[in-house]
């Protein structure tokens, strides 16, 4: 076997007889309680706990502001929300 330096690495067998046989796996990471995240975890579990309590969004809140908007006393100016929603997605 020529060792060269330069190009693929060669697939002949290895000194002492080894075959092709694919290379063992790289160690899988570490878990998370080893890596610290455990720590992070433990700080941040009562924030997630207050979190997940919360409702995706404010239903009365919804409810007040859409019937301000259906008696109009709300203003709503669609041009000025269709341009909004235009620079959020990239138009300008």
């Amino acid at each position: 076997m020529k060792i060269t330096g330069t190009g693929a690495p060669s697939m002949a067998p290895a000194i002492g007889g080894a075959t092709n046989a694919p290379a063992p796996a790289a160690a899988a990471p570490a878990p998370a309680a080893e890596t610290g995240a455990v720590l992070q975890s433990e700080v941040l579990k009562p924030a997630a706990k207050a979190l997940a309590a919360l409702p995706d969004f404010d239903a009365a809140r919804v409810a007040e502001l859409r019937d301000a908007l259906a008696k109009g006393e709300l203003p709503f100016d669609a041009s000025r929300l269709a341009g909004l929603i235009q620079r959020f997605h990239g138009g300008r």
